[in-house]
């Protein structure tokens, strides 16, 4: 059994020391080392190249984005959860933005936490019920839909919809039995005959007509 190698990233010991502790009973995930700053989280995953890192947002010296926006260019491989006491829309858009693949509130559940895991491990994506509430509604009062989703050819729309749902380019390309060079050119047309950048816009545009709902 392929295990799931997971970063924990967090400034306080006990709890990476809990969370270590919880994801042991756990036989398909492997903690492969700890950080308690961004800076050595950077290190850590270049070093480590682990499936998932969990990542704390509040942490001295180098925070939380940072380090993610640093370890997605350095080892875009890496699947980030977000695993903070932060749930304030803001932070989840920006993080979103930035390229996580997960955001969870700590006071999750071991079997969310572990659900989390798996789930962009397998190259989904993964948001605390109450996040993922607070940020479709977000979506959906920041104005009415738009009309641009006839520009898109047939192929471009199957692909906005799966990128919107969380699936990788990889996943895509085996779905649709293409190349994942074929699927970031339609993933780039569509995001320049749309006016978008990045999947939290992606995933806005989604919602806002109606591609993908809310389960």
């Amino acid at each position: 059994m392929k295990k799931i190698r997971t970063l924990i990233v967090d400034d306080h010991a006990l709890v990476r020391q809990g969370i270590s502790a919880m994801l042991s009973f756990h036989p398909d995930v492997e903690v492969v080392g700890e950080a308690g700053d961004g800076e050595e989280a950077a290190r850590q995953a270049a070093k480590l190249a682990p499936d998932v890192a969990l990542m704390d947002i509040a942490m001295p010296g180098l925070g939380g984005l940072e380090a993610t926006l640093r370890i997605l260019k350095s080892s875009p491989g890496v699947r980030i959860i977000v695993l903070s006491q932060y749930g304030d829309r803001e932070y989840v858009e920006r993080f979103l933005k930035a390229g996580v693949a997960g955001y969870l509130l700590k006071t999750a559940g071991s079997d969310e936490l572990i659900a989390a895991i798996r789930a962009v491990a397998a190259g989904g994506s993964y948001l605390h019920p109450s996040i993922a509430t607070a940020v479709i509604e977000g979506f959906r009062g920041d104005g009415e839909p738009k009309d641009d989703y006839d520009r898109l050819t047939a192929r471009e729309k199957e692909v906005l919809k799966m990128l919107a749902e969380g699936a990788s380019q990889k996943m895509i390309a085996q779905a649709l039995e293409i190349s994942p060079k074929t699927v970031g050119a339609h993933q780039a047309s569509v995001h320049q005959k749309l006016g978008i950048h990045g999947r939290a816009e992606l995933v806005k545009f989604a919602v806002k007509n109606g591609i993908i709902k809310l389960k």
